[in-house]
Formats: C-alpha cells, sequence, structure tokens
C-alpha cells in the first residue's frame, strides 16, 4: 500500500537505486567471503571464488527484477493496450484491471476515465445509428416482401460472374443446387458453358436472354432469363418461382453486397486484405478426441463476407458415424445415436461442406483438430482440402499475448459474445460464436498493422506451440 501510494517516478527510481544497492552488497559479501579464504588458496583461486559470486549475485538479482517488472508493468500495459484496442476497434465495453496495474501509477486510472467517456460517446452514436438502423432495415424487409409477391426469383451477378444479391425464392432456387453462398461463383449453382453462351448474348448488345440452363450438377434443369444491369456493370437471372418447386413458407432474406460490383485487382492470398477475404467459420463435434479413431457426428458452419456474419448462409448437419455414439460424448454435445440414424454419412456431409466453403479462408477454434477429420475423409472422398486457414486460437494470441487463456470460452468474455447455454458445444452454435469472434478480432488485427492475410499468418506462426498444447 506504501509503495503505490508513491508516484511512479518515485518508484521506479527506488527499483534501480534498490537494483543498485543490493548488488553492491552482493559483490562486497562475494569479495569478503572469497578473501576471507585467501590462505586456504592464494590470490588467484579467491579472485576466482568473488568473481563467480559476483556474477551469480548480479545474474540473480537481475532475474528477479525483470520478473518482477514482467509481471508488473509489462504485462498490466499489453492487457491496458489490448482493452483499448478491442473497446475501439470492436465496440466492447472491457474493464480495467485497475488491481493489475496499480504499479503503474495514474496510468491505469487514466485508461478507466478514456475509455469510459469514449463509451458514454459510442452509447450515443449507437442509438443514433440503432436509429437510422432500424429504418433501414424496416425498408429492407419490405423490400423483401414486395419482392415475395412477385413469383420470380432474382439473383444480380457481377461481371466476373460473382453473385452480389439474391432475393428469398432466389435462396430457394439455389438451395436446390447448394447452399447459397454470397459472393459465390454463379457456376457453382448452374451449368458454365450453358450460363455463358446466354450471357454472352447480352455481350452483342441485347438487353434480355432466354436459356433453359442445367444446374452445374446436372440433375437439374432451370429456364432462365438473364437481363443486361443499366446503371451498374453486370447482370440479373430471374427464374420463374412457378416453375422451380419455391416452397411458399420459405423464409424470405434479401442478401446483397453491391461492393463485388467493382472490378478489383486480384491479390494473391498472402496480399489480400482481411476485408476482401471470404471466410468460413466452421466447427465438429464427434465420437470422441482421436482423429484417427474418432468419427463426426455435426458438421455446423457460418459464412463472414466483408466482416459481417451472411444471414441464412449456414450449414447445420447432423452426420452419421457407423458406430454408438459414446455416453461420454453425448454429455458433451447431447447428440444420440437415435438423432443420426437418418443423417448422411460422413463421406456425404464432408464432400456437402466442402463445397460450402469453396474460395474461402476455413476458420475454426483450434483448428487442427477439426481438420484431422476432414482431411481423412477427404482422402477417401478425393478432396484436396487445401484452403487458407486461420485459427481463432493463434488470432487471440496475436492479440492478447500467449500467457492469457485462449479457450472459446475465455475468446468469447474477452470480445463480450454471449453463447446460450444451449448451444455450447452444437458445430453450429459454437461455429456461431467463433464468427462473431472473428468479426470483432478483424478490425483490431487492422489496427495493429496486420491488413493483409499474410501480415496474419506471419504474426500467427509465433504462436504455433498453443496448437500443440491444445491437442
Amino acid at each position: 500500500m506504501m509503495l503505490t501510494s508513491l508516484s511512479l517516478r518515485v518508484r521506479t527510481f527506488l527499483l534501480f537505486s534498490g537494483s543498485a544497492a543490493v548488488c553492491s552488497i552482493l559483490v562486497g559479501l562475494s569479495h569478503y567471503f572469497a578473501f576471507s579464504r585467501l590462505d586456504e588458496g592464494g590470490v588467484t583461486s579467491a579472485f576466482l571464488i568473488s568473481g563467480f559470486l559476483s556474477v551469480f549475485a548480479i545474474l540473480a538479482v537481475t532475474t528477479t527484477i525483470w520478473l518482477l517488472f514482467d509481471e508488473n508493468v509489462a504485462k498490466p500495459i499489453d492487457r491496458l493496450a489490448a482493452g483499448i484496442r478491442t473497446r475501439a476497434h470492436a465496440g466492447v465495453d472491457a474493464l480495467v484491471d485497475l488491481h493489475g496495474s496499480r504499479f503503474l501509477g495514474d496510468l491505469g486510472p487514466a485508461v478507466q476515465a478514456v475509455t469510459g467517456k469514449l463509451s458514454r460517446v459510442s452509447a450515443e452514436t449507437d442509438d443514433e445509428v440503432a436509429i437510422q438502423t432500424a429504418r433501414l432495415m424496416a425498408e429492407k424487409a419490405h423490400l423483401a416482401m414486395l419482392l415475395t409477391e412477385i413469383p420470380v426469383a432474382i439473383i444480380l451477378v457481377s461481371p466476373n460472374h460473382r453473385i452480389m444479391l439474391y432475393d428469398g425464392q432466389a435462396a430457394d432456387v439455389l438451395g436446390q443446387v447448394h447452399v447459397p453462398r454470397l459472393s459465390a461463383s454463379v457456376f457453382d449453382y448452374f451449368n458454365e458453358t450453358e450460363l455463358s453462351a446466354a450471357q454472352e448474348k447480352l455481350s452483342e448488345g441485347r438487353t434480355e436472354a432466354l436459356a433453359q440452363v442445367k444446374c452445374s450438377q446436372g440433375n437439374l434443369r432451370f429456364e432462365l432469363r438473364l437481363k443486361k444491369l443499366r446503371q451498374v456493370p453486370g447482370y440479373m437471372i430471374l427464374v420463374d418461382g412457378t416453375k422451380a418447386r419455391i416452397s411458399p413458407d420459405a423464409e424470405r432474406p434479401l442478401i446483397y453486397d453491391f461492393d463485388l460490383t467493382e472490378h478489383k485487382t486480384e491479390h494473391a492470398i498472402e496480399d489480400t486484405p482481411l476485408q476482401e477475404l471470404n471466410f468460413v467459420v466452421f466447427d465438429t463435434e464427434t465420437t470422441g478426441l482421436m482423429p484417427n479413431k474418432d468419427e463426426i457426428v455435426q458438421i455446423g458452419a457460418v459464412r463472414v463476407v466483408k466482416g459481417r456474419i451472411v444471414p441464412g448462409e449456414k450449414l447445420d448437419q447432423l452426420v452419421n458415424p457407423g458406430r454408438s455414439i459414446p455416453p461420454a460424448s453425448t454429455k458433451v454435445h447431447r447428440i444420440t445415436d437415435a438423432m443420426v440414424a437418418d443423417a448422411p454419412d460422413a463421406g456425404t456431409a464432408v464432400t456437402k461442406f466442402y463445397g460450402f466453403a469453396r474460395d474461402c479462408v476455413m476458420v475454426a477454434h483450434n483448428a487442427p483438430f477439426d481438420m484431422a477429420f476432414l482431411k481423412r475423409h477427404g482422402r477417401i472422398c478425393g478432396l484436396n482440402w487445401d484452403h487458407p486457414m486461420l485459427d481463432t486460437v493463434l488470432l487471440s494470441a496475436v492479440l492478447f499475448g500467449d500467457t492469457e487463456e485462449h479457450s472459446l470460452d475465455a475468446v468469447c468474455r474477452r470480445l463480450d459474445i454471449t453463447i446460450a447455454p444451449d448451444l455450447r458445444h452444437t458445430a453450429l452454435g459454437d461455429a456461431q460464436a467463433t464468427a462473431e469472434a472473428l468479426c470483432k478480432m478483424l478490425p483490431i488485427l487492422s489496427s495493429r498493422g496486420y491488413r493483409t492475410f499474410g501480415d496474419v499468418i506471419q504474426q500467427t506462426r509465433k504462436h504455433g506451440r498453443l496448437l500443440k498444447d491444445l491437442n
């Protein structure tokens, strides 16, 4: 208590003065001890003993001071810096650890005052943003409802054939082929040769073209109408809802990203800015913890585009492991043999997930564990899991340091993310939480100067041992 009442500069002076005094005393004692034995070994021996004891004493003092400095200065400063960045760039109302920073003088209270002020200003801004967002969401919902009344599915496609908008009815059409994916290639859903032939008619000056086009898997055929967009580059695909087996009870989201209309320079993955990457965040539940012997019972995944989770673009697939699920595993993820009795086998489920993750950076919490299962079945099914990877364990270590806890629960607490108890240890629930953590960590990474995928990978490699510890 007495030390913490002194100013930081006085405490720093006392630390170094005390260090010098202790070293001087220990060196003096070393000389005294050595020369008190002068008659036993001669002058040379006395000098050697004195030198050895002096060096040992100085090293001991230096190590002690370093440990004290690391624990009471360096670590608290790192935590304060991480907390400030988390509050500023991820919108997390992080509490300042005043007890942990008690030896930093007024720095802890000053940070608390600044973050408190920032919280109040941010709250006022958030209120205004919330009002405007609610208005825009109401308009979006109204537009989606109006589009639903029109029995036509609408898909907007960028000049490089990426899906930049689809309505609820189009989601049904795309879903008959595969899970709808914003920014995915339209050729993932429709036969490339037939669709390209129809699109070339628009390039010849026509504003509209009709085409009978098979799906990419060849088992369905759709009647498409292609229209050239007037104000922006790209084209529109219209599908007659009366002929496309659209469910009348399906959800009607309106999903879009008009930034895809811009022609962007192709980057190598290492040079691609984080905000331009598409992510698939996933998790698996299994019969046990041995990837070479156990089996998958559930795969959950969500997509993140432009740093935001895309609503509706998710995969929640139970998997029949072909064996009984141990009671100990069921106790964790609550999946029983009866629940997976009619589910597809691992090969079918993994192949479906492979298509969902196409052209994306894959993200998981402790990814090597989940990837071991996927790669084993990938070898059987002929799938090449060569996707770029990020691990939120390592991202957390980059942002908050090795010495902090990096379990999914700890990361979520740190970033103010709530996982509903009934969703924890479900594949989709954990994938959703991991995706929310990723979305909050991306701007913090950029604020630290790690703006490209290559920058981030270079930093995560410094913490690779954490994954070995977790496995």
